[in-house]
């Protein structure tokens, strides 16, 4: 039996499994938080301690730009030697993507069921495609013509206001921040800086919600200041997807992932997102015809890791 050890690291968690490459399925997937282990080889090794296995082969997906033996993580503390991990693990193969590109790998297998379409209609073209969604940071890739694959990095794009009341937002967050880019607002810190600049702008006190409670609070509405903090969320990721669409030159759709928006699509669909989307001057009518889905399927990062190619 041949085994790949897959993992979905991001700023905030990382996620493990095993994937039997005969029966081409996924096993004892389990999670760990990033913050309890001082290094991602001792997440690897509680893991594997805890299901007794040992993979040949790995491949891991990691929220950071991969380029060489050495990686240091974007939005986590851990850094670390592909070479090293090879030789404590004896791994044969070992392969290092960037966690968007294995979520544009899993976009050819994803079913209707582990999708919530935002455009009911609308149909996905086979390539020209982008995923992008908001977690700890606010990531991306691109799957073009011929499977490519590209890995970007939209959050740390430049962003900017469209409304009345995103200029003054800005401008409150320009002066904490000096800089407004996308992941500083698109991100679970984001939905929380937007609802403490929200309060400072209309002159309340906020709570000390936590960015799950911000939107819990917004679904439910049961808080006026979360609701907004909310909209503006979704008005803003709708203007930096459709950035991204118009950016990249890919059409054929637009996946929406990350561990945030699948706990609240249906606000998100009747939210301004689309709109925004599609708001990009004489853009608009190739944009209004790009089909958007969020990607409920809770692991395509593991799903895109396991599928890729070793070498």
């Amino acid at each position: 039996m041949s085994l790949r050890l897959v993992a979905d690291v991001g700023g905030t968690n990382v996620r493990l499994a095993l994937y039997d490459e005969e029966r081409g399925e996924l096993r004892d997937m389990q999670t760990r938080n990033c913050v309890e282990y001082p290094n991602f080889s001792d997440a690897i090794e509680s893991y594997l301690n805890n299901v007794h296995e040992h993979p040949e082969s790995a491949c891991f997906a990691i929220a950071a730009i991969i380029d060489g033996d050495w990686v240091d993580m974007t939005n986590a503390d851990w850094k670390f030697s592909c070479r090293e991990l090879v030789q404590q693990f004896g791994f044969s193969q070992l392969r290092l993507i960037n966690d968007f590109e294995a979520i544009a790998h899993s976009l050819p297998s994803l079913q209707p069921s582990q999708l919530v379409s935002l455009t009911p209609g609308l149909t996905f073209a086979k390539h020209d495609l982008i995923a992008i969604g908001p977690g700890t940071g606010l990531g991306g890739a691109l799957f073009r013509k011929g499977a490519e694959v590209v890995a970007c990095e939209p959050g740390h794009a430049g962003l900017s206001p469209a409304t009345a009341l995103e200029l003054e937002l800005f401008s409150v967050l320009q002066a904490e921040a000096g800089e407004v880019y996308a992941e500083l607002l698109l991100s679970g810190p984001g939905l929380q800086r937007l609802y403490l600049a929200l309060a400072q702008v209309k002159g309340q006190r906020p709570e000390a919600f936590a960015p799950h409670q911000i939107s819990e609070h917004a679904v439910a509405g049961t808080d006026p200041l979360c609701n907004q903090a909310l909209d503006t969320f979704c008005g803003l990721l709708g203007s930096a997807a459709g950035n991204f669409a118009v950016s990249s030159g890919c059409y054929g759709g637009c996946y929406l992932a990350g561990g945030i928006l699948p706990r609240f699509v249906d606000y998100l669909q009747q939210s301004s997102f689309r709109q925004r989307f599609a708001d990009k001057g004489a853009m608009r009518a190739t944009l209004e015809q790009v089909a958007i889905a969020v990607i409920v399927e809770p692991n395509p990062g593991l799903l895109g890791a396991a599928g890729v190619a070793l070498q």
